[in-house]
């Protein structure tokens, strides 16, 4: 595996965003690459800082165009996939949590690293029945936010970003998460409160 994961590796540095782009779908779908798009991001923007934009986005297109592979499996009976792969405590949760709160149960674990239970919350989406366009733009403004905080990082600090994110990773995204998520809840309030206003 670690053969596999050093050659990913080298043809997505070669590859520049098409290579992100593999490399972010694979980790969406079911083939573990713990951290490697994360590192790999920053590598890139690193060495070319002018094409952050570029490679962001050739970054998040692959995590969705992956996550919508793995949203159209659950969709179609993969509760009985989920139950093989993981903890039947862990699965109640995750359905509990989808049931009670929709998209932003998806929306939160698309921003934090590993070890996340990202790829159970994706499955399980579309095994509950979150539909595909509330999907997508939960993922794209999840991993958008993702992505362009590691840009940032990489422009100010090149490599040493990925020092600062494997200390302060988790702290980071869960500050992020909790921007997004008043953000969002912030929004459906709003929508709420402006018909009442217009009567």
């Amino acid at each position: 595996m670690g053969q596999f994961v050093g050659r990913i590796r080298s043809l997505a540095l070669a590859l520049g965003g098409p290579g992100l782009f593999l490399v972010a779908f694979l980790d969406s779908t079911f083939l573990p690459l713990p951290g490697i798009t994360d590192l790999l991001l920053i590598v890139m923007v690193t060495r070319n800082p002018n094409a952050m934009p570029w490679y962001v986005v050739a970054t998040v297109a692959g995590s969705l165009a992956g996550c919508l592979v793995m949203h159209a499996i659950g969709k179609k009976g993969g509760e009985a996939l989920v139950r093989k792969r993981f903890a039947g405590a862990r699965v109640e949760r995750a359905m509990a949590s989808l049931r009670r709160h929709g998209v932003t149960a998806v929306l939160v674990p698309s921003l934090l690293p590993p070890p996340a239970p990202f790829k159970l919350f994706v499955l399980l989406a579309g095994v509950v029945g979150i539909s595909r366009g509330r999907f997508a733009v939960a993922i794209t403004i999840g991993r958008g936010a993702r992505y362009v905080a590691l840009g940032l990082l990489a422009v100010r600090y090149g490599e040493a970003a990925m020092r600062y994110v494997r200390e302060n990773g988790t702290k980071v995204s869960l500050v992020a998460a909790g921007v997004v998520v008043a953000c969002f809840a912030a929004s459906l309030l709003w929508r709420k409160v402006r018909p009442r206003n217009n009567r």
